[in-house]
Order: C-alpha cells, then structure tokens, then sequence
C-alpha cells in the first residue's frame, strides 16, 4: 500500500464517504492545475458533495499530510494573491500595496484571505510544486491569481492574446530588450513575481520616432509609477536583479482585461473557516498569534444561556441536573456545527458560538429552541429553557486565553442582547433580521419578529431588537 493510499484509509475514517471518494479521484486522475491551490465550493459543486462536507474533508486531509493548506491575502480588485502563508499566524495586520491596482489595503478575514489547499508534494508532484518551472500563463493562473477568479478554461490563451502586447521570460540577473509597437491605450508593464508594474498612458499624435524605457525588477516594491507615451515605436529595456526569474508582460488595460478580471465565484475566506467547528477542533490553538489582531468586517455572534439553571440543580439534584446541561450543551454543539458555525467557548451554562452569515444564525437559534422543547418532552417537564441573543457587524479576530477568540462591541451588543431574552425567547438586531436570507429563512417558517427598542449596558444609543416569538 502506498502512503498516498495509507493516509486515504485514516481519512475515511474522520470524513464523509463520497467526498474522500471525489478527493481520491482528484489526486489520482485531475491534471496538475487542478490540485494547485483548489476551490472548495469548486470542487464541491463538481462532485456533487456538500460544501460543509467538502471543507470537513480538506481539513482532516490536511492535518494527515494530503493536502497542505494555504492563507493568501488577495487584492479586493484584481484578485491577485499578495501574500501566501502556510498559516494565518503569517498574516500581517499592516497595509498591503497591489502594484497592478496602485492601490493599499488593510487586510480583513472576509473577502481579503482566501484559504485554498495544494497536494502534498509526498502524495503526488505538481508542476506549482516549482514554480519557477511554470510557463508564464500557467504562473500567473496557478500561482497569482486567487481562486475567486473565474478564469475561463477554454479560450484562456485566445484571451491572454487580446490583451498582450508583449511579454518575455527573464531569468535571474538577466537582461532582455524588446521592441514593440505602442497602441493608443492605456498600457500596464507587469512583473508578477515581484509583484512590480509601470503605468504607461499612450495618448496623442502616433510618432515614427522611437522612445525608451528602462525598467529594473528587485524585490523592493518601488511605488508604481503613471508616466505618458504617444502611439508608435517603444524600445523596452528589461533587468532581473532577484534570485528567481521574472516574467514581465505588457498589457492593455482596456475592457478584455477588465472582462477577464472581473469574472469571479466563491471562495472559502478565512472567516468561513474561523466559524467552522471542524477547524476549531483539529487546530485549537494554533491559529493567531499572541499578539495578532485581524479585522473581520462581518461576523454572526450568537449566545445562549439557560434561564433558571441554580433553580434546576436544587429542584433535580447535581447529578440529573449535570446529566441535563450536558444534553443540552452535546444539542447545541451538534446544531452549530450543522449550521455551519463554531463554538467558541462555553462559560458557565452559556455558549458563544460564531456563523459566517446571519440566517445561518437564526437557522441554528431555531434550531436550538425545538431541540430544547424535544428534552423537555422526553422527561414531560419544562426544566431547559434557552435564551438566545443574536447579533452580527465587524469585530476583530485575536488570541486570548490560549484560544482563537474575537474583541469588539460587536460582541458586547450581541451578549447584552442575549440578557435581555426571556424564557425561550430568541432576540435579534436588525442587521440580521434585514438580512435578505434571514428574512426568507423566517417567512418559510412562518415567523413575525416583533420589533422593540432597547437600552443596552455600554451603548449610547438604543439598539433595535427583535422577538422571534
């Protein structure tokens, strides 16, 4: 039996059948650009498999040794991967600059980090295993550009002829010259493995005379420069003074280009991730560093607590009313995995648990409620009565207690928002119930929320709450 073989046996053991079947398949008979950084949502929606199941599989398969698992920060524009890190703890909090986009940004765990997954070079070799080795084409589709961009598979190479002018393969310390004709656009020299591009805007009268232009490619992230040429001649002079070769091309940004860019799909974020239960569990503790802090733009909180819980250890005894909060604690973390969220920790009788989106919140809360009333059928008294708060908006990802945790008001609300709930209630901010998905969620089980204003401990003004009778 072959390691690759070995470890798909351990890993039928801890992940759903058919998606270690469709994983199989991939590893053995995918080409290799389909084993280089893959899709989730891709794969899932190719294999006819569930997405939960899917991310599920891809964990525990990189936890084996399969697959290894990749942070990369994205640019918001163009897509292009600014950063690639073996693990969140690699990504920075400072400023990213996208050369291509002349543009900054502060990374957040929303659309910002993609987690995608490599095969391990162990179960099968790749061409991005080196990927220097890489043509140029093959590079920028494998190793630049995210996987959220939707590159087409078919007319790719007729697409890339549309918007290049020219390009050339440099290798390290090399120098080449190219000499081309300047079309009335507005041009971009771009380097992507440095990530280094001149803006060159191609105006006016054509001229028969040729002009120059000279540019070095280190790994110092020079400021991208906007500079003006007229249509004609260009003698372009190119410098590689980096260990790696680098691969300039020069592109027309006009509206093929933009086409191109701006076909995107689905991509499993690193806030996705951070909520799921499966992750939490295999990797615990060795998310974010001690002192990392990372923003997150939109987070789903959900608390809970149970009412009345002193009452319930001195009517039924330690031992039935343990017996009892355990039940209810094992429903409650079935239900948010099942939901797609995460448990982030518990606190006395309570749980504070993290969902990638409102209405798969709400879904859970519901849940959770008809969970309770069926423990409480089953013994023919009302001892579990859960009280739920439900809030959603940006918070900031951190490690505390040696564990993944999140800070910021968005938290507080959401826990104040949980003291405000009666027996059995289900309370939610208006973030959630407005949004679209939580408003279909809640008319497809036939539910009004009731609004009401409330004061909140810490926030100035009143917070608009709603009943989920």
């Amino acid at each position: 039996m072959s390691e690759g073989q070995a470890l798909f046996a351990v890993l039928r053991q801890s992940a759903d059948a058919d998606t270690v079947a469709a994983l199989e398949r991939l590893v053995a008979t995918a080409p290799d650009r389909e084993l280089c950084r893959v899709n989730v949502f891709d794969f899932a929606r190719r294999n006819n498999v569930g997405e939960d199941e899917t991310i599920s599989a891809f964990l525990h398969a990189s936890r084996i040794g399969l697959f290894d698992m990749s942070w990369n920060v994205l640019c918001p524009g163009c897509g292009g991967v600014l950063d690639s890190n073996a693990s969140l703890k690699s990504v920075r909090a400072e400023e990213y600059v996208c050369a291509l986009c002349a543009a900054g940004y502060e990374a957040t765990l929303d659309e910002m980090v993609e987690v995608t997954f490599t095969v391990s070079p162990r179960i099968r070799r790749i061409a991005a295993h080196d990927p220097d080795s890489l043509p140029m084409w093959d590079y920028l589709r494998q190793i630049f550009w995210g996987s959220g961009i939707d590159l087409p598979t078919e007319n790719f190479d007729d697409l890339i002829d549309e918007v290049t002018v020219d390009a050339v393969e440099l290798p390290p310390g090399d120098k080449a010259i190219l000499s081309l004709q300047l079309p009335s656009e507005f041009v971009i020299v771009f380097e992507p493995v440095t990530h280094a591009a001149r803006f060159i805007d191609v105006k006016g009268e054509p001229t028969r005379e040729r002009q120059n232009l000279s540019l070095v490619f280190n790994n110092l992230h020079a400021p991208t420069g906007t500079m003006e040429m007229r249509p004609g001649p260009l003698r372009l002079q190119l410098e590689n003074r980096t260990a790696r070769r680098a691969l300039p091309g020069i592109w027309i940004a006009g509206d093929k280009l933009h086409e191109l860019l701006g076909r995107r799909k689905r991509f499993l974020t690193a806030k996705h991730l951070l909520s799921n239960q499966t992750f939490r569990d295999i990797y615990r503790t060795d998310t974010l560093a001690i002192d990392q802090r990372l923003k997150i733009t939109s987070l789903t909180f959900l608390f809970t607590d149970l009412k009345g819980s002193t009452e319930l250890y001195e009517r039924v005894g330690d031992l039935v009313a343990f017996d009892l909060v355990r039940e209810h604690f094992q429903a409650l973390h079935e239900i948010v995995a099942l939901e797609g969220g995460a448990v982030v920790k518990t606190i006395g009788d309570a749980v504070m648990a993290t969902f990638a989106t409102p209405d798969r919140a709400l879904a859970a809360a519901l849940r959770m409620r008809q969970a309770m009333q069926a423990l409480n059928d089953t013994r023919g008294r009302e001892d579990l009565s859960l009280k739920i708060g439900i809030h959603e908006g940006p918070c900031l990802a951190v490690s505390l207690n040696e564990r993944q945790d999140y800070f910021g008001q968005t938290v507080n609300i959401a826990s104040r928002v949980q003291g405000l709930a009666l027996s059995r209630s289900i309370l939610a901010t208006a973030s959630v119930i407005e949004n679209e998905r939580s408003a279909e969620l809640l008319e497809r089980h036939g539910q009004k929320p009731a609004m009401q204003s409330q004061a909140l401990r810490g926030v100035a003004a009143e917070v608009t709450v709603y009943e989920i009778p």
